[in-house]
């Protein structure tokens, strides 16, 4: 389980009664198919062939763009975590987070999703006794990617949802 089971109003878009801006939504789901992107490449590397974790990536920028309505996004989404439910370990997790950034289309706070299998992917991947190493070196590298605009907002989030998350975001 990704999500709190109290939102977090500061990730509920204005129209919705939250706080959250569309510009800083843009930007949260930018980053979270940044952070997909990066790792994406574990999956791809087995099944070249299965475009579906790269094309909830290409809808989350494309509805940043205007050019794809949330549901889409977010349909893409699930069809990522469908290529990921056969696969195990860091395949499974790259689609997975790919599948996340799909789904901040529509809910914001999917954000922390592609961040944290992305990190789960990178441990998975990472020889042998070296994989809290890997997973820190991912979390720095993901918080090197935020924006400004929503820079101290992840990091609060990454801190509130540590514990759900796999206790990825202590790096």
């Amino acid at each position: 389980m990704i999500l709190p089971k109290v939102r977090d109003m500061r990730l509920v878009t204005i129209r919705r009664g939250g706080t959250l801006t569309d510009a800083n939504h843009y930007l949260l789901a930018l980053w979270a198919a940044t952070c997909a992107e990066h790792v994406l490449y574990l999956f791809e590397s087995v099944h070249p062939d299965d475009p579906r974790p790269r094309q909830a990536i290409e809808h989350a920028r494309a509805w940043v763009r205007g050019e794809v309505k949330t549901m889409q996004s977010r349909a893409a989404g699930g069809h990522a975590m469908g290529a990921a439910r056969n696969n195990r370990g860091a395949v499974r997790h790259a689609a997975y987070a790919a599948g996340q950034a799909g789904a901040v289309a529509h809910v914001a706070a999917h954000e922390l999703g592609a961040a944290a299998y992305a990190i789960k992917a990178v441990r998975d991947a990472a020889p042998d006794g070296e994989a809290e190493a890997a997973g820190r070196l991912e979390c720095r590298w993901q918080r090197d990617q935020l924006p400004d605009g929503i820079r101290e907002l992840v990091i609060d989030d990454q801190l509130l949802r540590n514990d759900i998350c796999w206790s990825v975001f202590d790096c």
